[in-house]
C-alpha cells in the first residue's frame, strides 16, 4: 500500500496509468465487452481485470490521480445505447456526474456508437474490464497533462 492512493486502484492499473502519456486513451469496459480480444490490440497488449469494481466507483477513484484532457474537444466518451444514442442509462449518468466534477472546464463529454466504440477501444493504450453489469457501461478517458 501507498499513502494517498485509493485502494480501489490495483498496482497493475496504477502502473498502466503512469505509463500513459498526454493524449493516450484508456477504455473502462463492462463485463460483457470483448475485453481480452480488444486488449490484445492496445499498446499494453493485455487486459487490466477488476471484476469486483463497477464503472462509476473505478472512474471516481481514477480521476483523483488521472488528469483529463483539456486541449481537445472531448476528454471522455460513453458507449451509446443501441437505437437510442441520446438516451443516458443509469451508469452513464453516474459516470458523467463524476467526470463533470473532474474534467477541465473547456473539455466536453461525448458518446460513440457501439461499433465505433469497439474500434476506438482497440486504439486505446489499455483496456480495463470491471464487473459492471449495467448495459452499455463502457467508457473511454483521454489523459491530459499536469502543469
Amino acid at each position: 500500500m501507498l499513502k494517498g492512493l485509493d485502494p480501489k486502484l490495483s498496482a497493475h492499473l496504477v502502473y498502466v496509468m503512469m505509463q500513459m502519456g498526454h493524449g493516450d486513451e484508456i477504455a473502462i469496459v463492462d463485463a460483457n465487452f470483448p475485453a481480452h480480444s480488444t486488449a490484445l490490440e492496445t499498446a499494453t497488449g493485455e487486459i487490466v481485470d477488476l471484476p469486483g469494481m463497477d464503472a462509476p466507483a473505478l472512474i471516481s477513484a481514477m480521476t483523483k490521480h488521472f488528469p483529463l484532457e483539456e486541449f481537445y474537444d472531448f476528454c471522455a466518451w460513453r458507449m451509446e445505447i443501441d437505437n437510442a444514442p441520446d438516451e443516458m442509462g443509469e451508469v452513464h449518468q453516474m459516470v458523467f456526474d463524476v467526470l463533470e466534477k473532474a474534467k477541465p472546464a473547456p473539455a466536453n463529454l461525448g458518446s460513440l456508437e457501439r461499433q465505433t466504440f469497439y474500434q476506438r477501444a482497440k486504439n486505446c493504450f489499455a483496456v480495463v474490464r470491471v464487473g459492471e453489469m449495467r448495459p452499455f457501461g463502457c467508457f473511454i478517458l483521454r489523459k491530459g497533462v499536469i502543469f
